[in-house]
This record gives structure tokens, sequence and C-alpha cells, in this order.
């Protein structure tokens, strides 16, 4: 099942995951770690996370290691600075309307 980068995200313990690939690659086992929680629910946010393509997986001998996939980080980016720039325009509306507001009143 293919899984929106959205709904990855929106997940704090996945968020937190991210974070820690993000300063470097690590074992399922390494993360899990980093959580008080069971090596298997840390193993489903992997899955997850995986799915969706923020990490990739490498096999070193018997050991699984996970990184960031800074490319669907950056697909993440481009959308959040659309958001960010229609909010902009909306507050330089916002602006004009209370300039022509203050000139009214005077």
């Amino acid at each position: 099942m293919r899984r929106d980068v959205f709904q990855a995200i929106a997940d704090p313990t996945r968020r937190a995951i991210i974070l820690l690939l993000a300063i470097g690659s690590m074992t399922p086992n390494g993360l899990a770690d980093h959580f008080q929680t069971s090596r298997q629910a840390v193993s489903k946010h992997i899955k997850v996370l995986t799915e969706c393509e923020i990490l990739t997986q490498q096999q070193q001998g018997r050991e699984i290691i996970y990184h960031l996939n800074a490319d669907k980080m950056k697909d993440i980016e481009k959308w959040l600075e659309q958001f960010r720039l229609l909010l902009a325009k909306r507050f330089d509306q916002l602006d004009e309307v209370l300039q022509q507001l203050k000139q009214n009143k005077k």
C-alpha cells in the first residue's frame, strides 16, 4: 500500500524518527532505543515512512540501515513553501485593508 507523505509525518513518533535519521543513519534497534515503546511499534512507524519513501533501507550484512531520503523531504518543503507564499500574500492583502481603514478614519 502506498501511503501519503503527509499522513506519515502527521505522527509525532514518525517525526522524531525523521529527526533522528537527519542526524545519521541507524538500524531499527538503534532507533527503538530512543523511544519508550516496543521495537515492534517502532518497526511499524519505520514501515509507514518507508512506504511513502521518506526512508530508504540498505542491507549491511545481517543489519538493515535506514537513511533519510532528502529528495522526498524536499518535496515536502516545496509544498510548504507554496503554502507559506499563499499566507504571505493574504497577510499583505490584510495590511492593505488595514491601511485603507486607517486612511478612511482621517
